[in-house]
């Protein structure tokens, strides 16, 4: 990454600049410990140092999550610029490579397509959830998104007789288990508004909003009321019409690091949550 300075910066402390960029105090921290981390011709510059108009400064954060590519993945981009790269991520693909899951994630597609870039996801989706993944191409892209972005999910519930609602209840994880949460009074506060969007038979397509951002919040929450994801045999039940939980991350709203412009994308229903919700199915 390049920054350069500009007439408004001229005379100033590297810090100051670096900051007034949206670097964080702890991105600045681990630059002063990368080696070449901060360089200007060539040459190592600190954070105290003035820079002058004009001048070229040269960041360089080191080595990220390096994974192995696999050409062979799929995963639609939705929206991508300088600093970030947005992609609709099918359900059954994992984020991140796991013992069982070494080379078909989302994170060795986009090692195939960004070969010199760290995989920097900034949210994370379950391998059965799809939707939206909004990976970040620089560490200080990921801190300034991380306070800029919001989603909005939308899951199938079976006999919802609600139109909308709010859930309030605390999350923790489940004793003696990793994966799994629960609702428990020493849990984090955790908040999910609902709104029913369309209803078809004893099914109804539904809009999650977030206050808080929990390890399965939707999922655990959808369980507390009494009225689970469709096919989430985790909290609920699985069921014959869709062989995952029946959630997807329809939108997210950010602002860009590279402009500050505010974008929003959509990524559409998978075909197995769509034909759920058509006349015909």
């Amino acid at each position: 990454m390049t920054v350069t300075i500009t007439k408004e910066e001229n005379e100033k402390a590297l810090e100051c600049v670096l900051r007034s960029r949206g670097f964080s105090k702890r991105l600045i921290t681990r630059l002063k410990r990368t080696e070449n981390g901060m360089t200007r011709k060539g040459v190592l510059i600190r954070t105290v140092d003035l820079v002058y108009e004009n001048d070229i400064i040269m960041i360089n954060e080191g080595d990220g999550e390096a994974l192995d590519p696999n050409p062979d993945l799929k995963a639609d981009i939705l929206y991508e610029d300088s600093e970030v790269v947005v992609f609709s991520k099918p359900p059954f693909m994992p984020c991140h490579p796991s013992i069982k899951h070494r080379d078909d994630t989302l994170g060795n597609l986009f090692a195939s397509l960004y070969p010199s870039l760290a995989f920097r996801p900034v949210n994370r989706l379950d391998r059965n959830t799809s939707g939206c993944v909004l990976v970040a191409k620089s560490q200080r892209s990921v801190a300034m998104l991380q306070k800029s972005f919001e989603k909005t999910y939308v899951g199938i519930i079976k006999d919802l007789p609600h139109c909308g609602g709010r859930i309030c209840a605390p999350i923790a994880r489940e004793q003696e288990t990793i994966i799994k949460r629960c609702v428990r009074a020493d849990g984090q506060y955790s908040a999910t508004d609902y709104l029913v969007r369309k209803r078809l038979g004893d099914l109804s397509l539904v809009d999650f909003f977030l206050e808080t951002g929990r390890t399965h919040q939707i999922r655990v929450h959808s369980a507390f009321m009494g009225y689970p994801l469709l096919g989430d045999d985790l909290y609920g039940e699985a069921s014959p019409l869709i062989s995952r939980q029946a959630l997807h991350c329809e939108k997210m709203t950010f602002q860009s690091p590279e402009n500050g412009r505010i974008v929003t994308v959509t990524a559409p229903l998978p075909e197995d949550m769509l034909c759920l919700m058509t006349p015909d199915r």
